[in-house]
């Protein structure tokens, strides 16, 4: 009986001298999906494959490496961002909204802060705040995930090299409205705030904090989709950061690279939306494979997910065994952008008639012309927006606005039953989610993992000791 019990405890001490055995990683790229379950992958797979018709799998399925990793936060079986950040960044479960902190509110520290220490370059790249979750993770301590000026000036004095994103959110105090001396404080810890790439080269300091060309939206640059002028895209900043890097820390850096707008679309249960920022993620990954390519015995690129969202279903009622995701190539706007036309409509009192809808919708989303509409889809779609007409007509905005809602879901939801795919909330989910790597140590992955577990591998490799 003692030697079966000796027998686990070898094979962990193995593995420990195996991994201290191995070399260190110089270039190390954490790739973070958010929202990103297998069902986003794998609809990423089958659009690529049969809209696409290429004979080449998305990125991530190129690595040799593929695994599943399990999800769950301190306080619940179905985690938020906060805390699966901070599980991703630190190797610590906390609870759900809390950030950098364990469950007991003591502030842990991240791969980053402590690579950082150990003289890597440093750089945070996401599409959406850099305040945001994921990101925030990597350097904040805070029990509520709201607290954007507290974030914010964290960033400031966390010492990393290159931080970009859409916009901070601390620039104004949320009770009162007024400004803030965010930027001062960025200022005074030798942060530059540059607005757009043309800005990076000329900034004064040494550190960039790197926002979007656009002020318009705070919580993420623009979804690819909607083809907004001139705002950063994933792939852009990837290449910015990492050519940053290069010149600064040419010797060893860690990036993390966040598709937070994934997460965005699984939420509005857009499915068009959703494969455009698969599709940046995928080519912002392209660029770390490439590197990669070039440096392959000095380089490891992780890609997981923080969490699923969406519930996304491959396959589905309406067309049972099959699968057409030709039909998610047509909508040229996003679910958000057409919330807001449909609000404005509303709004502007103007009369509205069914067939100018039907013609926005066939111009604008391929309704009716590109992608069928089946009677049920037809009926709801139609009689959702007749309810809000009727909600208007009586002087009820609030109800008309909750009716656009519903109207918005039975045009989108027409989208999706046709292309095989479904969904069951527009919140985040327990599911599993993947894992793939490639590079130095990239085996050490191929086992099941808690998320947890990633950054401490992160940690063996790197001689990082807690």
């Amino acid at each position: 009986m003692r030697r079966i019990k000796i027998l686990p405890i070898l094979a962990a001490l193995l593995c420990s001298i195996s991994i201290s055995a191995q070399s260190t990683p110089k270039y190390i790229f954490y790739y973070i999906g958010d929202g990103m379950g297998f069902g986003a992958v794998s609809l990423a797979r089958a659009y690529n494959s049969m809209v696409l018709n290429s004979d080449t799998l998305i990125t991530m399925m190129q690595f040799p490496v593929a695994s599943i990793v399990t999800t769950h936060s301190a306080s619940s079986g179905v985690t938020d961002s906060a805390a699966a950040g901070t599980a991703l960044a630190t190797g610590v479960k906390t609870k759900n909204g809390m950030l950098g902190m364990d469950a007991d509110s003591v502030a842990v520290t991240s791969i980053a802060t402590q690579l950082k220490a150990k003289g890597y370059g440093i750089g945070l790249v996401t599409t959406v705040a850099p305040d945001d979750a994921t990101p925030g993770a990597f350097y904040a301590h805070v029990p509520n995930r709201g607290m954007f000026y507290e974030i914010g000036c964290q960033a400031a004095s966390s010492g990393f090299d290159f931080i970009a994103g859409a916009n901070l959110r601390g620039l104004r105090d949320k009770n009162t409205g007024d400004t803030t001396d965010l930027l001062e404080v960025f200022e005074r810890n030798g942060v530059s705030v540059v607005r757009g790439i043309e800005a990076v080269s000329s900034a004064p300091h040494s550190k960039i904090l790197m926002l979007n060309t656009s002020t318009e939206y705070d919580n993420e640059v623009g979804l690819r989709i909607d083809s907004l002028p001139g705002v950063l895209t994933l792939p852009a900043m990837t290449r910015t950061c990492l050519d940053f890097l290069k010149a600064k820390s040419p010797d060893a850096f860690f990036m993390m690279v966040e598709g937070g707008s994934i997460d965005h679309a699984a939420h509005a249960n857009d499915a068009a939306t959703l494969i455009h920022e698969m599709d940046g993620f995928d080519k912002a990954l392209a660029i770390a494979f490439n590197f990669y390519k070039q440096h392959p015995d000095e380089t490891l690129i992780i890609v997981t997910a923080d969490h699923e969202t969406g519930g996304l279903g491959i396959g589905n009622r309406t067309i049972s065994y099959r699968i057409e995701p030709q039909y998610l190539q047509y909508p040229s706007i996003s679910k958000d952008r057409f919330v807001e036309y449909s609000k404005a409509l509303l709004r502007s009192r103007s009369i509205i008639e069914w067939e100018d809808i039907k013609k926005y919708l066939t111009e604008e989303i391929g309704l009716y012309e590109s992608i069928p509409v089946s009677d049920d889809d037809n009926e709801a779609i139609k009689d959702s927006f007749e309810k809000m007409l009727s909600l208007r007509a009586e002087g009820d905005m609030e109800g008309a606005y909750t009716a656009a809602g519903k109207f918005v879901d039975a045009v989108f939801g027409a989208v999706s039953h046709v292309s095989g795919i479904d969904w069951t909330t527009n919140a985040h989910t327990g599911a599993m989610v993947p894992v793939f790597a490639v590079g130095v140590g990239a085996e050490y992955f191929s086992p099941m993992h808690d998320n947890t577990q990633l950054p401490a591998l992160i940690r063996q490799f790197t001689g990082i000791t807690e």
